[in-house]
């Protein structure tokens, strides 16, 4: 793999210079104690590259020295008036006098190297740092699931991924009296207690980080870094996790609660519906009964009825029976009356008088009116029979009180015609 053809894999893929000297702004912290410990530190960066930091500690105060195997890298940092040459890590490190260094440093340089050379670069830190001083190794994070398993492979010149648990070992064994964890370079967003996505759980842990290990020192000039130190830096696997699974409960406990809310609701809802069809059921009964009690009573009706038109027809027919048995007896009556006690008074008086003959005929004139206004006006009245004697027929034995009140009313009426007389 050429030079520049790293060096432009490097200037598209890991950003621009002044995107990595902001996020070298969060070591500023572990290095304002080792100003106040030594006037004018010293620190070596093993692969300084394009000498970002270099250049970040020179700004602090620092005596800052850089080591690189990139010539076109190290032309970058001249340029800018930065102390660098081309060596190697370890034997710069080997070649430098114990306890002269505040601070080393390696960022992004341990995944590209064999593990063995990985742990004699530790030990010769440990030896040549001062008490107090620091050595500060990044990496990619393997604890981001999307690093671990793709991004770390996208350089060519890697070679293991380092989970942070081993490279703390690492520190720890050689013998340095403490180690941080820091976290590195994850979203802003994702920060706080907001619910977090899949994907974020996946691939929202902080993408790099790096180990801060301190040499033994007196208390004072440990104390001194006790801040830095015990800060909390980034985001872990198991916080994003535990975010995700907090919400995802949440989550669930709410469509729990939709859920028992809707089988509430729905076991409302068949008891309603089992009421309502109980009172449909009743009430199908209720009409069932009624049309039933509405057929009886229209039978009843009919018979009713078919009674009445009985009775009205009986009635009917005994009226019009009795009414034609009186009409019977006034024409009998009046075809052959029987004359009262006034009618023979009256016919004595009229004889003795000499005046029968005229009585005798209003007499008739009347009867034959009477009989005139009995018979149907339908039927041309016939001519007047020849009127027996009255001698000559029988009376009736036998008139109804309606034929007797005719018959009182005519000879009432002949009275008081001869009185008019």
């Amino acid at each position: 793999m050429s030079a520049p053809f790293y060096r432009a894999f490097e200037d598209k893929h890991r950003g621009s210079r002044e995107l990595i000297r902001s996020r070298l702004e969060i070591y500023v912290s572990f290095l304002e104690p080792l100003l106040q410990q030594n006037a004018q530190p010293v620190a070596i960066d093993i692969g300084c590259g394009r000498g970002e930091w270099l250049e970040l500690l020179r700004d602090h105060g620092f005596t800052a020295r850089g080591v690189d195997l990139d010539e076109s890298m190290l032309q970058a940092c001249r340029e800018r008036g930065l102390d660098a040459a081309r060596s190697e890590g370890l034997a710069t490190l080997k070649g430098t006098p114990s306890e002269s260094l505040a601070l080393i440093s390696a960022f992004h340089v341990v995944e590209h190297i064999r593990f063995e050379e990985l742990q004699a670069i530790v030990t010769e830190a440990l030896r040549v740092l001062i008490p107090g001083g620091l050595l500060i190794l990044e990496t990619p994070n393997s604890e981001n699931i999307e690093v671990g398993t793709s991004r770390f492979y996208l350089d060519p010149s890697h070679v293991r991924p380092i989970p942070q648990q081993l490279l703390a070992f690492v520190v720890d064994h050689a013998g340095f009296e403490r180690h941080k964890v820091m976290r590195l370079q994850e979203a802003v967003e994702l920060h706080g207690a907001s619910p977090v996505s899949l994907m974020s759980v996946l691939g929202g842990v902080s993408p790099d980080y790096a180990i801060v290990a301190q040499k033994h020192a007196s208390t004072e000039i440990l104390h001194a870094h006790d801040l830095a130190f015990s800060r909390e830096y980034g985001l872990s696997l198991s916080t994003l996790a535990q975010r995700y699974d907090q919400h995802h409960a949440l989550a669930q406990a709410q469509l729990d609660e939709v859920i028992a809310r809707a089988g509430a609701g729905e076991q409302e809802l068949r008891k309603l519906i089992a009421i309502v069809e109980a009172q449909a059921r009743q009430a199908k009964a209720s009409v069932a009964a009624l049309e039933a009690r509405v057929a009886l009573l229209e039978q009843q009706e009919t018979q009713t009825l078919e009674r009445l038109q009985d009775i009205d027809g009986r009635r009917l027919v005994a009226s019009r029976a009795s009414l034609r048995e009186r009409l019977r007896a006034i024409r009998h009556f009046l075809r052959h009356p029987r004359p009262g006690p006034v009618v023979r008074r009256l016919s004595r008086v009229a004889k003795m008088l000499g005046i029968h003959g005229p009585m005798r005929g209003i007499y008739l004139r009347m009867r034959g009116f009477v009989l005139a206004r009995l018979r149907p006006q339908s039927v041309q009245p016939a001519a007047p029979a020849p009127t027996p004697d009255t001698s000559s027929v029988p009376p009736s034995a036998e008139l109804s009180d309606d034929a007797r009140s005719v018959w009182n009313q005519l000879n009432m009426q002949t009275k008081n015609k001869q009185g008019v007389d």
